[in-house]
């Protein structure tokens, strides 16, 4: 990144993990905008472009959605923050959240556990509320999207200072220069 003026890293997460901890120089454009924008985005996006988040998967669905607005050049960094942070990788930390996966793992592992001690104790009954967390954990990995992540991404403490705009997002990110100009004839 300090040898190359033509690449761009676009993290994809949500302004919180933006906040508590990214890649030096990379530009925060949560998924949700990027999917809303991705043609304006595309439209400043000429360069060479990496998409990271956390694990690769918001990353990939976002390499996915600026293929289809005609960003070929867009990669997923492997292993995400995680992975560059472990390699070496310049990062800056903020605030201290866990992370989403971290948190979809208490909750589902609490509502399991929670429906077992139910069922055992109170009703048979509550075990069907491990059942429904095991079928939704199964769809989730079939599906690669997960509702539980998204629905804790909306809670108070999983929110930045302030989020990123369209505005803020498309106004940050360095213009790939003019378009070349035609000549009359």
């Amino acid at each position: 990144m300090d040898t190359d003026d033509d690449l761009i890293v676009l993290d994809v997460r949500s302004g919180a993990e933006f906040e508590t901890v990214h890649i030096r120089g990379s530009y925060n454009v949560p998924l949700p905008l990027l999917s809303e924008h991705a043609d304006e985005l595309a439209g400043r996006l000429g360069r060479r472009t990496v998409l990271v988040c956390q694990s690769g998967t918001r990353a990939e669905q976002a390499r996915q959605r600026l293929n289809g607005a005609g960003v070929e050049a867009a990669h997923v960094l492997t292993g995400g923050i995680p992975a560059y942070a472990a390699a070496g990788g310049d990062v800056v930390h903020g605030t201290q959240r866990w992370d989403l996966e971290r948190q979809v793992r208490l909750v589902a592992g609490s509502l399991v556990v929670t429906g077992l001690a139910g069922g055992k104790f109170l009703s048979p009954k509550f075990r069907m509320l491990a059942g429904a967390i095991g079928t939704g954990l199964t769809f989730s990995a079939a599906t690669n999207t997960c509702a539980m992540g998204k629905a804790l991404a909306a809670m108070p403490w999983n929110r930045a200072a302030q989020e990123p705009t369209r505005e803020a997002v498309i106004l940050q990110l360095p213009s790939r220069g003019p378009a070349p100009q035609t000549q009359a004839s």
